[in-house]
C-alpha cells in the first residue's frame, strides 16, 4: 500500500516573509494542502488505486468524469508540492545556463518572460495556476490552468515552475491585489534553480 503523504515544506513556514507571511504559509500548507492529502486518501483507501504513485494516480483518473473529485484532490497534492518548490527564501534574480538562453530565445528576454508570466497569472479567471512548461515541440510556454488542472495529467508539456493563484494563496498578505503578489513572486521568490533542474532533466530525457 502506497497511500499519499503530505510532503514536508522545503523551508520553514516563515522563511518566505515578508513576501508571503508565516501565517499564510501555515494556513495554506497545514490546512489546504493537508486537506487535499487527507481527502484523496479517503477516496482511494481500500481500492486498487491506493497502490499507485501520485502521478500515476492523477493520470489514471484525469479523464474519468466519475473520478473528478479524486482527480481534483490528488492533482492539488502534486500542484502544491510543485508550487512550494517553485519558491525559495533566496529566490528571484535571474535564471542561468541553458534555461536562460531558452527564455531569451522563446520570449525575447527575461523581462518579456516576466511580463508574459504576470499577465497570464493575473488574467487567470477565478482559481488556478500559472505554469512555465517545456512543450513537446521543444519551446517554452506560459499558460494558466483553472482549479486543480495540471500539465502533469498529460505527458505533452513538462512543468518547470508554477505559481498558485487561488485566493487563499495571497489574500491574508495582499487582499485582492493579485498583481502585487505576482510581482513579489517573480522578483523575490521564484526558484530559478528548481526550474533549471527541471529543464535540464527534461532535455536529458528527450535526448
Amino acid at each position: 500500500m502506497v497511500m499519499l503523504k503530505l510532503p514536508p515544506l522545503p523551508y520553514a513556514e516563515d522563511a518566505l516573509a515578508p513576501h508571503i507571511s508565516g501565517k499564510t504559509l501555515s494556513f495554506h500548507y497545514g490546512k489546504h494542502h493537508k486537506g487535499y492529502v487527507d481527502k484523496a486518501n479517503g477516496m482511494i483507501e481500500g481500492t486498487e488505486l491506493e497502490k499507485l504513485e501520485l502521478v500515476e494516480l492523477i493520470r489514471k483518473v484525469a479523464k474519468d468524469d466519475k473520478q473528478k473529485g479524486l482527480f481534483n484532490n490528488a492533482a492539488q497534492v502534486w500542484n502544491h508540492d510543485f508550487y512550494w518548490n517553485s519558491m525559495s527564501p533566496k529566490g528571484g534574480g535571474k535564471p542561468k545556463g541553458a534555461l536562460a538562453k531558452q527564455i531569451d530565445s522563446d520570449f525575447g528576454s527575461l523581462d518579456k518572460f516576466k511580463e508574459t508570466f504576470k499577465e497570464k497569472a493575473a488574467g487567470q479567471f477565478g482559481s488556478g495556476y500559472c505554469w512555465l512548461v517545456l512543450g513537446a515541440d521543444g519551446k517554452l510556454k506560459v499558460y494558466g490552468t483553472p482549479n486543480a488542472e495540471t500539465p502533469i495529467a498529460d505527458t505533452k508539456d513538462i512543468p518547470l515552475l508554477t505559481t498558485d493563484v487561488w485566493e487563499h494563496t495571497y489574500y491574508l498578505d495582499y487582499q485582492n491585489k493579485r498583481p502585487d503578489y505576482l510581482e513579489a513572486f517573480i522578483e523575490n521568490l521564484v526558484n530559478w534553480e528548481f526550474a533549471e533542474a527541471n529543464f535540464e532533466k527534461a532535455q536529458l530525457e528527450s535526448a
